[in-house]
């Protein structure tokens, strides 16, 4: 198996393994991107950044394909964050605050998102991580790696009934976090 193999060290089991799912990656980058409004990173170049994160050694292996996208979707997010803080930083006056439609973020046929309002939505995910982490990493994959319930669903082998009734939980939960006044 690819995976045990890529635990084990082998550095051409993990570049196979990430071949492998390649496609799916630059897929997943695409609505990443497309969310996340005024990115100079193009879709193949946050494969490959978050390639790059994911190829560096670290805590623990991979266990299995949930765990794979998992960490893609987190080095997606960590990249596309960077991006916005720094695109804050070179900004003249200081951060806007948009107000962030939850319902909008979630969509996958969302327009995007400013970097401000990202940059809102990660700091209310990272303090709801501390919470509610299965919710949390629902969230996560939903939103920055832009799967479906029904894909989630398989990956982590729940039934899509929980993971409905976890979806409208975690998006009041946000939302609520986001929007405190």
């Amino acid at each position: 198996m690819l995976i045990d193999a890529a635990n084990g060290g082998d550095a051409e089991a993990l570049r196979r393994l990430f071949a492998r799912v390649y496609d799916e990656l630059k897929r997943l980058a695409h609505i990443q991107l497309g969310r996340a409004g005024g990115q100079t990173l193009n879709t193949t170049g946050l494969v490959h950044e978050a390639y790059l994160k994911l190829a560096q050694p670290g805590e623990g292996g991979l266990t299995d394909r949930e765990h794979f996208f998992s960490l893609a979707a987190r080095a997606m997010r960590q990249i596309v964050i960077d991006r916005a803080r720094a695109q804050i930083a070179e900004k003249r006056g200081g951060a806007q605050r948009d107000l962030v439609d939850i319902d909008a973020a979630f969509d996958v046929a969302s327009g995007e998102l400013g970097p401000e309002a990202l940059l809102r939505l990660n700091e209310a995910l990272d303090h709801f991580a501390a919470e509610e982490p299965r919710l949390a990493r629902l969230i996560e994959l939903r939103f920055f790696a832009g799967l479906g319930l029904d894909q989630i669903a398989v990956l982590q082998q729940v039934s899509e009934r929980t993971l409905n009734r976890d979806w409208r939980q975690a998006k009041v939960r946000l939302y609520l976090a986001l929007n405190p006044d």
